[in-house]
């Protein structure tokens, strides 16, 4: 699989590292089940995700990658903190 830094350019996915889902965090007054939803549980599905992605053997840009899971296709790459994460 092939990344595509917004910084950096085309690169193989060995220069990257997959941090997990990009989820967005729960709000500062939010009570414990919601925070054990955000830390500890994850969905695992077949098709389309948004992940976290760091270029760490490159710029060390954080990215959020969507993807096909099924299709190993990469749909679209944007710097995280452009892309409001």
């Amino acid at each position: 699989m092939r990344l595509v830094c917004p910084v950096c350019g085309e690169r193989d996915r060995r220069e990257f590292y997959y941090q997990g889902a990009a989820l967005a965090r729960p709000e500062g007054d939010a009570w414990a089940p919601d925070w054990d939803d955000y830390l500890h549980n994850r969905d695992n599905p077949a098709g389309v995700t948004r992940d976290l992605w760091q270029h760490e053997q490159g710029c060390g840009a954080w990215l959020i990658v969507t993807r096909d899971t099924v299709t190993h296709e990469v749909l679209a790459v944007a710097l995280a903190a452009e892309a409001g994460a």
